[in-house]
């Protein structure tokens, strides 16, 4: 059987709890304190602790791990779109209605954006509001403006987009 195997991670955000199998990553949330972990960690596991430092140093922008999260085919479609929004770069929750294919859609596809469990890979911070407003984050909005800061800054050697 795949037995789930979860770790800590601090991070420069705070603690991230990432869980998975031996075939993927399943989990990536931000937690106030660490519980017991697994003592056996999955290759894949090792690999993302690994990107995800990476990522925090400025050396990585895009993630290489199979993802696996329980949700509807519609939040899987809202999920998949997040993973095209490029490093460094933001859209509306408008716009991502759009790419779902109704633009009525916001509200809707901003709680899709809410329910994801993979936070940081599947880049859920890069959607901010229309009138450029860093509204919403499951995390707290202080970690999603620091993230955005964090991918301009290495994206563009840009110091700040706020």
């Amino acid at each position: 059987t795949m037995s789930d195997s979860t770790t800590y991670y601090h991070s420069p955000v705070g603690i991230l709890k990432i869980s998975g199998t031996d075939q993927y990553i399943s989990e990536i949330t931000f937690k106030e304190k660490i519980e017991p972990v697994s003592e056996h960690l999955s290759p894949i596991l090792i690999n993302c602790v690994e990107q995800l430092i990476q990522y925090f140093n400025g050396e990585r922008r895009q993630f290489d791990f199979p993802l696996n999260q329980q949700g509807t085919p519609f939040q899987q479609d809202v999920w998949n779109h997040l993973l095209t929004i490029p490093f460094g770069r933001t859209i509306s929750y408008l716009d991502l209605a759009k790419k779902t294919g109704d633009t009525k859609a916001t509200r809707a596809v901003a709680n899709a954006n809410g329910k994801n469990n993979i936070a940081i890979v599947i880049p859920c911070h890069r959607v901010i509001g229309s009138n450029r407003e860093l509204t919403g984050y499951a995390g707290g909005l202080w970690r999603k403006k620091w993230l955005l800061e964090h991918e301009a800054k290495f994206a563009y050697g840009v110091q700040t987009l706020f």
